[in-house]
């Protein structure tokens, strides 16, 4: 049977993503191999610095093979459009549309789901929404020196894809994610692009979703064929501002080749495998560990999973109860390749764990340790952080407010997860009064001359009024 925390400590550990299987990462001549056959377990007193980098290293992503695979796709979609996203849909999929990609969400009858289903998606809408809100900035405005004010304000981005993975598992919550802060934004076009259903049609409770969230319009592809479409716009699909969304290694790079492109898209950030990593002390039930542990691993072949065990910790206990765990999920030999990936490390204190995670930035950060919120305001890197003993990192995946669609692969150090920032741009706005100008004029009339811009200097020295009469002033006299 599948062992849960109280109220919901584990995430599905079945049949979301994949599962697991444990081998060895060697880095040290003094770490072992855990009780997980492969895993490796070390002390971190008892590795260097070089060999703690090599112990954490992320699965090697071969970019520049990936991208030679991508290219072709992103150009094919450019030059040939829905045709080309079809063809791709019918390779790739196995889904012959016969049809146009895109569907226009209000087009679409609204699906039937069972009252708990729509109850799980409504409350998760509501505190993710609650939460995005909050974030809602009022306009800034300064007078910086008398008669000069400056200011700075928000707009939503226009047109923005979200990109929902599909394959054998159905994502909504992805939709979610992506789908609220565009609402909350008030982003006017948002395209979600998903794989279709074997039979050609759309999730319904993909659509459930998108139809709560003010989605217009659904591109049901997926992969690079997926992203490169909203990039570029076909004759259906909407071209897009900026991509949002998680995927595999060649959606990744898909957005990442059309960003330094003529497509003249941006995206939230790259990103990498599935990770996460857990700081247990003595206090921390190995139950919970294994599931936490799991929730991520479970993602793919290439996730990582890095265990971090004060002294008063069970290790042996913690390594049991993921052995015990993965021996019972459907997809096991897929959860032991990604915990082949992993390690469990024995630390000397909970300072030298915070190190070490700050090191690593990683994408999940679960915090199962006395005190959790005061340890967190020491957390530099993360993607998102979950403190105590009862915040399964499964809540922050499906309905705690936060969102899922966090930096990996390190990318914590420089990212942040996605935000309603993320959906806005902000444009800074500035205006002079007449003695504003007089005050100001002449310092940047000085600086422009010091840098040899006549143009800017002139600008400075005189002002345009009254249009065509062209009446200039000049402000140092």
């Amino acid at each position: 049977s599948r062992v849960c925390h109280p109220f919901v400590r584990q995430r599905r550990l079945s049949s979301l993503c994949s599962g697991l299987r444990v081998n060895a990462v060697t880095s040290s001549s003094e770490s072992s191999v855990s009780p997980i056959e492969g895993m490796q377990l070390a002390s971190a007193s008892s590795l260097s610095d070089k060999e703690m980098d090599t112990l954490l290293r992320r699965p090697r992503v071969d970019l520049p093979s990936i991208f030679n695979t991508v290219a072709p796709i992103v150009d094919a979609v450019r030059e040939r459009g829905d045709e080309a996203v079809n063809e791709f849909t019918a390779k790739f999929d196995n889904v012959e549309l016969g049809r146009a990609p895109v569907v226009l969400v209000d087009d679409l009858p609204d699906p039937q789901l069972d009252a708990t289903t729509k109850a799980a998606f409504d409350t998760a809408y509501d505190n993710i929404r609650k939460f995005h809100e909050a974030q809602i900035t009022a306009p800034l405005h300064v007078e910086t020196m008398p008669g000069v004010v400056c200011e700075r304000v928000n707009r939503p981005i226009d047109a923005v894809g979200l990109y929902v993975p599909g394959g054998t598992a159905i994502l909504p919550s992805t939709t979610l994610m992506l789908a609220v802060p565009g609402q909350v934004a008030g982003c006017k076009t948002m395209v979600v692009a998903t794989p279709p259903r074997s039979d050609g049609s759309v999730c319904p409770e993909v659509l459930y979703v998108c139809k709560r969230c003010g989605v217009t319009h659904i591109l049901q592809a997926g992969g690079a064929q997926a992203v490169a479409a909203m990039a570029h716009g076909t004759a259906t699909c909407p071209k897009v501002h900026k991509v949002f969304g998680p995927g595999n290694q060649f959606v990744t790079a898909a957005k990442m080749l059309l960003s330094n492109s003529e497509a003249m898209v941006s995206i939230d950030m790259p990103a990498g495998p599935s990770e996460v990593l857990v700081v247990a002390d003595g206090g921390a039930d190995p139950v919970h560990v294994a599931a936490d542990l799991l929730s991520q691993a479970e993602h793919g072949r290439d996730s990582q999973v890095v265990l971090l065990a004060t002294p008063d910790a069970d290790v042996d206990a913690i390594l049991k109860a993921v052995r015990e765990q993965c021996s019972t999920l459907p997809r096991q030999e897929v959860a032991e390749a990604a915990l082949g990936n992993s390690c469990a490390i024995k630390v000397d204190s909970l300072e030298e764990a915070i190190r070490i995670s700050n090191r690593y930035a990683p994408e999940h950060l679960i915090l199962n340790v006395a005190n959790a919120r005061e340890v967190a305001d020491a957390v530099t890197d993360a993607g998102s952080i979950f403190c105590g003993r009862w915040t399964p990192e499964s809540v922050g995946d499906y309905a705690s407010g936060t969102n899922h669609v966090l930096p990996t692969y390190g990318y914590a150090r420089m990212y942040s997860g996605v935000n309603l920032s993320a959906y806005n741009k902000s444009i800074t706005i500035q205006e002079l009064s007449e003695s504003g100008l007089k005050s100001l004029g002449p310092h940047v009339a000085h600086m422009a001359d010091l840098e040899g811009l006549e143009a800017a200097q002139a600008s400075g020295d005189f002002e345009v009024r009254d249009g065509l009469n062209t009446c200039f002033y000049n402000t140092t006299q």
